[in-house]
């Protein structure tokens, strides 16, 4: 059995229920379940359709997201997220470059690096190296000024967490951020790269190993084994090319407004809902959201 889940931004819900009606007789699918009046809605299927991603790139242009899973298993018992860009709206690296003054140079290389056009850690050394010289206390500046959480992501937290989950967030960026978006939004643990400060000044090195593709992979592999999970068991969310591995291990990988490349080669994309989509993934309802306020 298959669960198709149809959803839209909830800042600007607007999801049909004469195009969800359309789509469930259309597949010959059971009964309609809103799980957020105008927002969210799932209907089960024996089998997946041969047009979905033909209907998916139709209904993309009515700002609708769809996605079809197997219903089995789909309320996860660990959330393995990536920070920049998915927990955050930001990438670290870009916001430290543009207080160093090499802002444009770096984005560049971001960009390119997370679209997988660069070698991850070869982009990552580039770009820290750039930083060179920059004060310490300019991270405390961004941390403040320039970094806003990714909407929904205290309510997936919360809510999965209430739910018994185990929440990991796995970075290529570094400590300096995970640490602080960790403790704000409620993960467990966090693992990144080291930003090396001699004297209160950045000496434009990283520590090594470095953390990539193959780290990621490996917090999953080390999380379940840890806590006695599967990879069945976990949801995984992130945006760029050094999240493949990890989105392709796990039970469910979601690409979240990923880059163009990365979302082609991923079942379940969210292009226009917020972090709670993946909560309407598992089948929860809004009126089961937990939140922290």
């Amino acid at each position: 059995m298959f669960i198709c889940t149809l959803l839209t931004s909830p800042a600007q819900p607007s999801l049909d229920p004469a195009l969800v009606e359309s789509l469930r007789n259309a597949w010959g699918g059971g009964d309609a379940v809103w799980l957020s009046p105008d927002e969210a809605a799932e209907f089960s299927l024996t089998s997946i359709p041969d047009n979905q991603w033909d209907v998916w790139a139709g209904v993309q242009e009515l700002g609708v997201d769809l996605i079809i899973q197997s219903s089995f298993g789909r309320r996860k018992k660990m959330l393995l997220a990536d920070m920049d860009s998915t927990m955050i709206q930001q990438e670290c690296i870009d916001e430290l470059a543009d207080e160093a003054g090499v802002g444009e140079r770096v984005k560049d290389i971001t960009a390119r690096a997370m679209n997988g056009e660069l070698d991850f850690d070869g982009a990552l050394r580039e770009r820290v190296g750039l930083l060179k010289g920059l004060n310490a206390d300019v991270i405390k500046t961004v941390l403040s000024q320039r970094i806003t959480m990714m909407p929904g992501g205290e309510t997936l937290l919360a809510t999965m967490r209430e739910d018994g989950a185990y929440a990991a967030l796995v970075s290529g960026g570094f400590t300096a951020f995970t640490q602080h978006v960790a403790e704000k939004l409620g993960f467990d643990e966090n693992r990144a790269n080291t930003l090396i400060v001699d004297d209160g000044v950045l000496t434009g090195g990283v520590g090594v190993p470095i953390l990539g593709k193959q780290a990621k992979v490996d917090a999953l592999e080390q999380i379940t084994a840890r806590l006695g999970l599967t990879d069945q068991d976990v949801l995984a969310v992130g945006d760029g090319a050094n999240d493949l591995g990890m989105l392709h291990r796990a039970g469910t990988g979601v690409a979240l407004h990923a880059k163009p490349t990365v979302a082609a080669e991923c079942d379940v994309r969210i292009n226009h809902g917020d972090l709670t989509a993946l909560l309407y993934l598992q089948g929860y309802t809004r009126s089961e959201f937990i939140s922290k306020d």
